[in-house]
């Protein structure tokens, strides 16, 4: 497959702009892509110090510029080098100003304005951190989500992913000789998701684990038959208390994270159900 060379120009932080090329790459397999990333592009002075590693290296241009000016010298510069450029979040924008009745405003960064969602994202981070790997049970009952597994499940980095998208997120690791705490059994307001895996695959990843932290002594920790009782012990408490349980296998964080988000979002639509009572192992 022939090298692409992608050119993303954003007038603000190119998050957008990364996360739509991101996208679309993936649903092409082995393609040679060599990314230039031009994020904060406001002024024609800035544009114009861009255009010469657009004529050194010809492909794709990308763009989320809002500013007339800066866009149509662009697009002028595109035309003359004769690169294909694509404003990409233009049918959506037209799409809803067709639909709302409204123009957009035209305003770079918009999405990333210091508002109220902007601080409660801060929050939900600031908690999830506060309270990875069962630390400070006590305040559970102020999470939107608790995620319980054994160790290695992903609970960690899909805490985070989940409290960058906003939720105050809680985690504890099922070990078979320490029960959790009670706390954990009685939560009204978290939902409280089962995270689980195959032995096979678990051992692995604990095998992986153990040498990145150049332990060569043997340890239960990665024994096929320790970790296959561990994942046993989990999904005996999982289905001892009706917590909703995902696999993640073969899931990437992102998509466990989105299933959790449909699990959450499903039992507020239908109103939190009561909390039946304790049922520790």
């Amino acid at each position: 497959m022939p090298r692409l060379h992608l050119h993303l120009l954003s007038d603000s932080t190119g998050e957008t702009l990364e996360m739509i090329a991101k996208a679309a790459l993936a649903q092409f397999e082995e393609a040679e892509v060599q990314r230039h990333f031009w994020p904060m592009v406001r002024s024609r002075q800035h544009l114009d110090r861009i255009v010469p590693d657009l004529a050194a290296n010809p492909g794709l241009v990308l763009f989320t510029l809002v500013n007339d000016e800066t866009r149509a010298r662009l697009e002028e510069h595109c035309r003359h080098l004769g690169l294909p450029a694509v404003p990409v979040l233009d049918a959506v924008t037209a799409a809803l100003e067709s639909h709302l009745g409204q123009e957009a405003h035209g305003r770079p960064g918009r999405q990333h304005a210091m508002d109220a969602a902007y601080f409660a994202r801060v929050e939900a981070i600031q908690y999830t951190i506060a309270h990875d790997d069962g630390i400070a049970h006590e305040d559970w009952e102020a999470a939107d989500i608790v995620l319980a597994g054994v160790s290695r499940s992903s609970k960690t980095p899909t805490s985070i992913y989940l409290a960058n998208r906003g939720y105050k997120v809680a985690n504890i690791p099922l070990v078979v000789e320490s029960p959790p705490p009670p706390a954990l059994f009685s939560l009204r307001h978290p939902l409280v998701v089962g995270l689980t895996t195959s032995p096979e695959r678990l051992v692995q990843v604990r095998r992986n684990r153990l040498l990145t932290i150049a332990e060569g002594r043997e340890s239960s920790y990665a024994d096929a038959e320790r970790v296959a009782e561990e994942v046993r012990f989990a999904r005996r408490m999982f289905a001892d208390n009706d917590w909703p349980v995902i696999d993640v296998t073969r899931r990437s964080i992102e998509e466990t994270a989105a299933a959790v988000i449909r699990l959450l979002s499903e039992r507020r639509a239908r109103g939190a159900p009561p909390v039946v009572g304790p049922k520790p192992i």
